[in-house]
């Protein structure tokens, strides 16, 4: 639910860039911007040091946030050691979609059909649903099972050490000056936790480099055209949800009425796996 009671759609609903006119309708606490600084909001799908595999269904109507399942079973990130679950906040950014019929110049690869992810490094940790204006830091490109899946490299923007990453074009080298040794750790757990469930090491393009702000920038914009485009009619998303109530002239926009109806007759799961008797399926949307 936004502010004013009404159930949205994370993934469409929510604005990309923070301090936009619509932010009033989202339940997100302002963080004033300095400069040309550009915040973005971020969906915390996971909270750092927690291993279940919470993220945004995007074949479901409005999109709620969910524990995946696969084969009936709820699905769960390894301890990759020496770390716990996922290492930092771990989320995604609205209104952003990573086409999967279109394929990346840089990588070669077509996306991973989901909005783009971000790797929140603050101190804080956060709770699953709820929206941070972030600062976006950098870019690391993974290739995971042939697919393009960006990983935004963001902080909090209202985070103690937000002010210490200012460097005019490479935020990315201020982490390792403030928190040496996370870029290194952060590339080897995306390389290596899908290796406990049988599956090979991921590889990323530019050998496993950060890019840069402005690197991260231009892919967050690329992809909210493509989501655009997406939510407009203009390509096929195939079994994607497009149920919105906020995006003008989106053909998929419906009522306030239409949303709540939506929410309240949702059975316990919508994917149509069989769950075992043992574990709890269960989802929400953020409120």
């Amino acid at each position: 639910e936004n502010a004013d009671g009404k159930y949205i759609s994370p993934f469409h609903d929510i604005p990309l860039f923070a301090g936009s006119k619509e932010d009033k309708e989202i339940p997100a606490k302002r963080s004033k911007t300095t400069g040309s600084e550009v915040l973005f909001n971020m969906i915390v799908e996971v909270p750092r040091w927690t291993n279940a595999k919470m993220e945004i269904a995007t074949e479901e109507p409005l999109n709620p946030i969910k524990h995946d399942i696969k084969k009936g079973k709820l699905r769960y990130v390894a301890n990759i050691f020496p770390h716990k679950g996922y290492i930092w906040n771990y989320g995604a950014l609205p209104q952003t979609w990573e086409d999967p019929n279109h394929t990346d110049k840089i990588t070669g690869c077509c996306g991973d059909n989901d909005p783009i992810d971000v790797c929140e490094i603050g101190s804080k940790i956060r709770s699953s649903g709820e929206i941070v204006q972030v600062k976006v830091l950098g870019v690391l490109a993974l290739v995971d099972e042939g697919e393009t899946d960006w990983k935004i490299i963001a902080i909090s923007a209202d985070d103690p050490e937000a002010e210490k990453i200012h460097g005019k074009y490479f935020y990315i080298d201020d982490v390792k000056k403030h928190k040496p040794g996370y870029l290194e750790a952060t590339l080897d757990w995306f390389q290596l936790y899908k290796v406990p469930d049988g599956k090979p090491e991921n590889h990323f393009a530019f050998d496993g480099e950060f890019k840069n702000k402005d690197f991260a920038v231009e892919i967050i914009k690329s992809t909210h055209e493509h989501w655009k485009a997406l939510l407009h009619k203009k390509v096929d998303g195939g079994t994607i949800k497009c149920t919105n109530v906020l995006v003008s002239g989106s053909p998929f926009c419906c009522s306030d009425e239409d949303a709540r109806s939506i929410v309240q007759s949702a059975p316990a799961f919508m994917n149509g796996d069989s769950v075992s008797p043992e574990v709890d399926s269960w989802y929400f949307f953020p409120k």
